[in-house]
This record gives structure tokens, sequence and C-alpha cells, in this order.
């Protein structure tokens, strides 16, 4: 299954990396891309993205970029 997010407020391309990286370790997460330049995650995971797996990922995002903002697409 597949699920998309807006990252508005990212503002460093390594930052970006960086959260990518650390989304994709995520338990459940077959593959996270992260765009700096549109600031869109499409994360990818092996079973239905459930709700626990939306949490851990913008617990994720919070803990790493607390000023950035997440939309579910």
């Amino acid at each position: 299954m597949e699920k998309e997010f807006k990252l508005i407020g990212l503002d460093c391309a390594n930052c970006a990396a960086q959260l990518e990286n650390a989304i994709q370790k995520i338990e459940g997460i077959e593959s996270a891309s992260l765009s700096f330049m549109t600031g869109k995650l499409v994360v990818k995971c092996t079973e239905n993205m459930s709700e626990d797996i939306i949490k851990k990922i913008k617990k994720m995002i919070k803990k790493e970029e607390p000023d950035v903002e997440i939309e579910e697409l």
C-alpha cells in the first residue's frame, strides 16, 4: 500500500535525506521517498497502512524537524 504526505516548511535537502532514511527504518515500511523540491513524501508499506504506522511517521518527522507541518494527501 502507498501513502502520500506533504511536508511544509522543510528547508534543507540534507534534512530531507536524513528524514527519508529514518522513516525507512520504521517497522512495516517497505520504502520511503522524500523530495525536498516538492516536499512530497511517498511511503510504501508491506501491509495495509495502519494508523499506528502513520503515527510513527508523523512522530519521527516532528522529532527530527519540529517546525515542519505534515498533511496527508
